[in-house]
């Protein structure tokens, strides 16, 4: 907990109207085959919303929709985030769900809190989960796809215990919406089709097959209305008996099971896994950059650190004289901006881990974006492109780790919501790989979010912080955000996105284009991603001009080029004719919108 000043397939010519133009990749630059979390289902122009009094934005209309009638109902940002969060685990099955977990920011006018409901190992697990007889580590299908990837969910611990301190509705309305849609049945959207035709796995799952697919096993075509009766028990279940119906009774016998039953590849995860569980409240990762407070998500996420470190950075190599032009970006803002993920990244995949476990170097966080440290990393950024960058030595530094080999390419939902009382929320919720293990249960999916330890256990540097270990959280680059005025401490934005490892990317794109360069949340969601990972620099496929690629190949940066899928939601503080108004944005490439009155 950290206090507060107490004063606390668009058609072309709609991008062009927005100045969002599309360009062929360039001919010279190598296209990236690295599959996403989620395939790209096209790119539609979306404009802002403007509310007066509260606001939600979530990944899917019908989610969206729940989530405001909470807040038109008088309830909290935690109430509204609750009604979405079960709405999308129907309408986005596989982007979250009950099975899987989250993390999630809260402002209640005076404080910032952080609450962990990330997955954990079972009991029985160890550093050779991943890995053959031999100790060589499993192929990205034979991890992911049956029991063996399940960690024990967290997301209805962690909402449970932040609507304990914060709603304001009893807990069973809150499921109202998602248990009506699963009775009467939602229409099939585009996206949730686009992605079933494209799965491979989820119909080796009978129950999952007869739900998501016809007799002739094609999956529902978009319009289909599609019921689900089991959720619906569930979730009844679960508004009668809070989570404990989940962790302590039919529900986790049932996960244990469906877990120990795969044919090929049983999973370790058992009833008393899922009944030990329990979510955290951390003290979240904030860092002052210019006239703002930026607030993220501790380990077990690397999301908070990894954007607090690329502002500092920043801060050392002033971003906003290289403001985009009408929507197109210039060589030298993804220059300094690529340049400082690198330098993020390698540092994220050598050092952040779950924390219970494993410590940060010297101080903790604090070394981990000192400004002096910040300060040093950002003087490695010259006119060239460093191509990989090496990870840092933080004051302090007293235990060597080896490099991480998660597989790291989650499938993951982000929503946003303001109150009427103008508290705020920001929540990344995810089951990891699109559709999870592809194991479903009581009318939900499994995640596989184990796969987000690290395959190998031990390298030359030695162990590696986030190898596997009983009862450990996997590391994750989600990264709910909140930014607040220095000055008066009013929460002036809340945003974050799904996108595996990238999420911290499209993330910063959205802090330095509202904090540096001016924009509202809307057009810095719309901008063209990119960034590093800590080796190529990455552009969205058609979205940079040609001669931007140019000028950055000619100045050492190994360029790949293609669909960089996020799925950003962000609710901002403006002005409009003198009055304060929450302006909400929505990605146009996934379905989201924002709602408000």
């Amino acid at each position: 907990m950290i206090r507060l000043n107490s004063g606390l397939k668009s058609v072309a010519p709609a991008l062009a109207l927005l100045g969002l133009f599309s360009f062929p990749p360039a001919p010279a630059v190598a296209q990236d085959a690295t599959p996403a979390p989620e395939i790209a289902t096209g790119y539609a122009a979306k404009q802002g919303v403007v509310a007066r009094k509260y606001m939600m934005a979530a990944a899917n209309p019908l989610a969206t929709e729940a989530g405001y009638r909470m807040l038109r109902q008088g309830g909290s940002a935690i109430d509204a985030a609750i009604a979405s969060q079960m709405v999308l685990n129907l309408v986005e099955p596989q982007s979250s769900g009950i099975g899987g977990g989250a993390f999630l920011m809260y402002f209640d006018g005076k404080r910032v809190q952080s609450y962990d409901g990330r997955e954990t190992a079972p009991a029985a697990a160890d550093e050779h989960l991943f890995q053959d007889k031999d100790g060589k580590p499993l192929s990205r299908a034979a991890a992911i796809i049956g029991g063996r990837s399940v960690g024990a969910p967290g997301v209805l611990r962690m909402l449970e215990l932040a609507h304990r301190e914060h709603g304001k509705l009893p807990w069973a309305s809150l499921f109202a919406p998602a248990i009506k849609l699963a009775d009467e049945g939602f229409a099939v959207s585009p996206r949730l089709h686009a992605l079933l035709d494209h799965e491979r796995y989820l119909a080796q799952d009978p129950v999952a097959a007869a739900y998501f697919y016809d007799a002739k096993g094609q999956p529902w075509p978009v319009g289909h209305v599609l019921k689900n009766p089991e959720l619906a028990r569930s979730l009844r279940e679960i508004a009668a008996g809070g989570a404990d119906a989940f962790y302590k009774g039919r529900i986790a016998r049932d996960i244990a099971a469906k877990v120990a039953a795969h044919p090929t590849n049983p999973g370790k995860l058992t009833a008393a896994d899922i009944a030990g569980y329990r979510a955290r409240e951390r003290a979240p990762v904030c860092i002052d950059y210019k006239a703002w407070t930026v607030c993220g998500a501790p380990p077990p996420s690397s999301g908070g650190i990894a954007i607090a470190q690329m502002l500092g950075i920043l801060s050392n190599k002033d971003i906003s004289p290289y403001k985009p032009v009408n929507g197109m970006l210039n060589a030298d803002a993804i220059h300094l901006f690529s340049e400082a993920g690198r330098l993020a990244y390698a540092d994220r995949n050598h050092y952040v881990a779950d924390t219970d476990f494993v410590p940060l170097p010297g101080r903790g966080v604090a070394a981990m974006i000192d400004p002096a440290y910040l300060a040093r990393r950002a003087a490695l950024i010259g006119p060239r492109s460093m191509g990989s960058a090496p990870f840092g030595t933080p004051d302090g530094m007293q235990v060597a780790w080896g490099t991480d080999t998660a597989l790291d390419k989650p499938s993951t939902s982000h929503l946003v919501a303001v109150d009427g009382a103008g508290n705020g929320l920001s929540m990344t919720t995810s089951v990891e790989d699109a559709f999870g293990s592809r194991q479903m249960v009581d009318g939900f999916l499994l995640n596989n979010q184990l796969t987000d330890f690290s395959f190998d256990a031990v390298d030359a540097d030695g162990p590696v912080a986030n190898r596997v270990q009983a009862g450990k959280r996997p590391r994750s680059a989600m990264s709910p955000t909140l930014v607040f005025e220095r000055a008066t401490g009013r929460l002036v934005l809340a945003t974050g996105s799904p996108g595996g490892s990238s999420i911290i990317n499209y993330v910063a794109k959205v802090l330095v284009g509202t904090l540096d360069w001016g924009l509202d949340v809307q057009q810095a969601i719309s901008l063209p991603n990119f960034g590093s990972r800590n080796g190529p620099t990455e552009l969205e496929a058609g979205r940079v001009a040609p001669e931007v690629v140019a000028q950055l190949i000619a100045r050492g940066h190994v360029v790949r080029q293609f669909d960089q899928n996020s799925g950003l939601q962000g609710i901002q503080r403006r002005t409009v004719d003198g009055q304060p108004v929450w302006f909400g944005g929505a990605d146009p490439r996934r379905e989201g919108v924002a709602l408000g009155d």
